[in-house]
């Protein structure tokens, strides 16, 4: 996914850790995730899980019952930064990942929740 250039984007960038922090406070807020290639859609029945497979990648599961239905693979070196924007339905708000060169800007990952950023600057999100 390229990143338009001269887009406007209302929520502020974001560190890779502290939107990372943030989204594992807030599974069951997330509509679909995904990358250029591939997207994963919630459904009633699925859960999203958060794990880490070693220290150089981290996991997001989406699972029914004890079956795994889709996983997707988080290379942290690779976002230079998260940007978010409102998506085209009201409660549609996506994430992406950006990866930044000199000559490149590309959205490597996408988040796309039910509700915007709402760090209060605690620490402390809500788990809902």
């Amino acid at each position: 996914m390229a990143v338009e250039p001269g887009a406007v984007y209302p929520t502020p960038t974001l560190s890779f850790q502290v939107f990372w922090d943030w989204i594992v406070l807030h599974p069951n807020c997330i509509l679909r995730a995904g990358t250029p290639e591939a997207v994963i859609y919630d459904e009633q029945d699925l859960h999203w899980h958060f794990g880490t497979e070693n220290s150089d990648t981290l996991i997001v599961q989406v699972i029914r019952g004890k079956r795994l239905m889709g996983e997707l693979l988080v290379q942290p070196e690779q976002v230079t930064y998260v940007q978010g924007f409102a998506g085209e339905h009201e409660d549609e708000h996506i994430f992406e990942l950006v990866s930044e060169t000199e000559k490149q800007r590309l959205a490597c990952y996408f988040f796309v929740l039910s509700h915007g950023f709402d760090d209060d600057g605690t620490g402390e999100g809500r788990v809902h």
